[in-house]
C-alpha cells in the first residue's frame, strides 16, 4: 500500500491522517506561516519537517526550538544572537537561531509556553520581518518561513489572556489539527511495523 510507505517518517493509511498530509501538501510550497495542533507525541515535528522538505526552501536548514524548555534569561541570546561586548563575558560574537535558519524554517514548538515578553519579540519579527542582534543596532533580515505548534489550543490561550491576541492572527494563517493515535486506529500496525523495523536494524538484527 503507497500509503503504508515510509516518506520523509510519514507514515499512516487513516483518512484523519491523510487529510493532514493533503493540507500539508497544499500549504508547503507557500510562504505561508503554519500552525500546528496537537497533543503531545502526535507527530508535529515530523509534520513540519515534512511540510519543510516539500517546500521551496527544503535545501535550506530546518532549526526547531523547544520554547517551553528555553529559560527566558536566555530567549533573546538564543534567538537573535549577539555581537561581542553585548555581556561583560563575551568575547565573540554569535549568530542567533533566527540566522542559523536563514533560507529554511524556523519550526516553535510549545509556543503557548512563551513569556508575554518573547511573544513580543517574536511578533516584532513576524512583522518587521527583521531582527537585531544583542548589543548591535544593525536590523539583519529574518529570511525564514516560521512554522509554530503547541499541544495547547491556540485560541483557549488567547481567551484565558496568556496568549497575544495580535501574535496568534500572524501565526495562525493555516492550521492544521494533527490527531492522536486513538484517532488513527488503522496507522497502529502500520507504525508498529516500522518502529519494529527501526528497532530490528539499530540492534543489527536485519
Amino acid at each position: 500500500d503507497e500509503a503504508e510507505r515510509p516518506t520523509s517518517s510519514m507514515i499512516g493509511r487513516s483518512s484523519a491522517w491523510h487529510g493532514v498530509l493533503e493540507n500539508a501538501m497544499r500549504v508547503a510550497p507557500l510562504e505561508t506561516t503554519v500552525w500546528l495542533q496537537g497533543e503531545t507525541g502526535t507527530g508535529k515535528e515530523v509534520l513540519a519537517k515534512f511540510i519543510h522538505e516539500n517546500s521551496p526552501r527544503r535545501l535550506g536548514p530546518f532549526v526547531a526550538i523547544n520554547c517551553a524548555a528555553l529559560p527566558e534569561h536566555l530567549f533573546e541570546s538564543e534567538l537573535f544572537g549577539f555581537e561581542r561586548g553585548a555581556f561583560t563575558s563575551v568575547q565573540h560574537a554569535k549568530a542567533g537561531l533566527i540566522e542559523l535558519a536563514a533560507g529554511g524554517v524556523l519550526f516553535l514548538d510549545e509556543i503557548t509556553e512563551l513569556t508575554s515578553f518573547a511573544q513580543a519579540k517574536i511578533l516584532r519579527v513576524l512583522q518587521e520581518r527583521e531582527f537585531q542582534r544583542l548589543g548591535s543596532t544593525r536590523s539583519i533580515k529574518a529570511n525564514v518561513r516560521v512554522i509554530t505548534a503547541a499541544n495547547r489550543d491556540l485560541h483557549d490561550a488567547v481567551s484565558h489572556g496568556v496568549f497575544r491576541a495580535d501574535l496568534y492572527y500572524r501565526i495562525n494563517v493555516f492550521a492544521i489539527g494533527v490527531p492522536a493515535l486513538r484517532e488513527r486506529l488503522d496507522d497502529i500496525v502500520p507504525l508498529a511495523r516500522r518502529f519494529l523495523q527501526e528497532l530490528a536494524r539499530a540492534n543489527r538484527l536485519s
